[in-house]
């Protein structure tokens, strides 16, 4: 039995996908250079892994706290660990030297 689309769930502007749609469907390498150009579309094409690179990245470091510190910060949830970071920056803030 053919599948029977709910009248009151039909979106005109996102119709649902048919056999037809996917028979003219077309490759995304032949059909975004007609649509973006060429140099747009090998960018568009190109795997891209990992994070973007950051203008300010953040380094890996190993570091030994407290266990009651350590617990305090992680207590707190998600996030623990740029509160953490950003605790150490406002120490700096308060404890920065002068000019030497």
């Amino acid at each position: 039995m053919p599948h029977m689309p709910n009248p009151e769930r039909i979106d005109e502007e996102a119709p649902e996908a048919t056999a037809e749609w996917f028979e003219r469907a077309r490759p995304a390498v032949d059909v975004l250079p007609e649509l973006f150009g060429r140099g747009a579309a090998a960018e568009m094409l190109k795997p891209k892994r990992g994070r973007p690179l950051s203008a300010n990245p953040k380094e890996h470091v190993n570091l030994r706290l407290d266990a009651d510190v350590l617990n305090a910060f992680k207590k707190t949830g998600s996030g623990w660990q740029t509160r953490l970071n950003n605790a150490l920056r406002d120490w700096l803030q308060t404890h920065a030297e002068g000019p030497a």
